[in-house]
């Protein structure tokens, strides 16, 4: 069963921009209550579409570089990459059917 890949600025290029498939990535804290409630919908989005969709999490925190380049202002921001370009994005805690749909979009 997949996981979200922790990403960081070492990795994020690699994982994401690089990535031949649509990646759906979490820019969140430990901090934050949305993100936390969020959370859960996204390891699930990563289980449930392992094959189609990358899918990873940036600890704005952490990874300020990263988080700075991609205008991130609110978190939890979820942001939808596809062919190294940002397709998509979201900010605040939605519901899992939401998050959904915005991938369905990108994918296939």
């Amino acid at each position: 069963m997949s996981k979200p890949i922790p990403l960081t600025e070492d990795n994020f290029e690699k994982e994401v921009l690089k990535s031949d498939k649509p990646v759906l990535v979490d820019f969140w804290a430990g901090w934050c209550s949305p993100c936390l409630i969020v959370a859960p919908s996204v390891e699930e989005i990563a289980a449930e579409y392992e094959g189609k969709l990358k899918v990873g999490k940036v600890n704005v925190d952490e990874n300020r570089g990263t988080a700075a380049s991609y205008g991130i202002r609110s978190i939890p921001t979820l942001m939808v990459f596809k062919n190294g370009k940002v397709v998509d994005s979201v900010i605040g805690a939605l519901p899992k059917g939401d998050i959904v749909k915005i991938v369905d979009k990108h994918i296939g």
